[in-house]
């Protein structure tokens, strides 16, 4: 309950950015028919997803600090494990976009090859995003506590779900092989 008070401000801000990027995405997408040029579709939806990532992670900081109360000591040990993860979780996130603007870019004309190795891809992405948030989990957990591991896991956990739900809201769902895409 008080990660969500703490969070209350910031995720109004983030979802009012969010609707806004949203609409424009959504539009771009295909559902106007005024607009059905495909680089930019992909290049809408790519500028999305990264305004959203850098928007949250110039917040997440911030929110850390405030939820996890550290003393001087922790605060010394934890800050070089996080700036490794955030720089792992960054790659991960680049692979996220690309991969974005290759489904945007397909949308129009998506086979079942092409659905198939993109959710390869999707799936593979998330084990190795669950990968290093395991291996941040195991050195916060060394070099402070399990509790305080676990903490920063609970607060990364619904950043990263704040983001996943937003950017997943602006991705249109893969017709079905019934429907024809417009």
């Amino acid at each position: 309950m008080w990660i969500v008070n703490l969070l209350e401000v910031p995720v109004r801000r983030w979802t009012a950015t969010g609707m806004l990027l949203m609409a424009g995405s959504l539009t771009v997408l295909g559902q106007s028919p005024q607009n059905t040029d495909r680089e930019t579709k992909t290049l809408n939806l790519t500028a999305y997803a990264e305004l959203l990532r850098s928007d949250v992670r110039a917040q997440k900081v911030a929110i850390i600090t405030e939820v996890m109360g550290f003393t001087e000591t922790e605060n010394t040990a934890f800050w070089p494990i996080y700036r490794e993860y955030d720089s792992e979780m960054a790659k991960l996130g680049d692979e996220r976009v690309a991969m974005i603007a290759e489904y945007a870019q397909n949308y129009p004309t998506l086979t079942d090859a092409v659905a198939e190795k993109l959710a390869g891809k999707a799936l593979d992405l998330e084990a190795r995003r669950q990968a290093v948030k395991a291996k941040c989990y195991e050195r916060v957990k060394a070099a402070l506590s399990p509790r305080t591991a676990l903490r920063f896991l609970q607060v990364e956990h619904q950043l990263l779900l704040i983001i996943d739900l937003q950017i997943s809201a602006a991705l249109p769902i893969a017709a079905s092989t019934k429907e024809s895409v417009k």
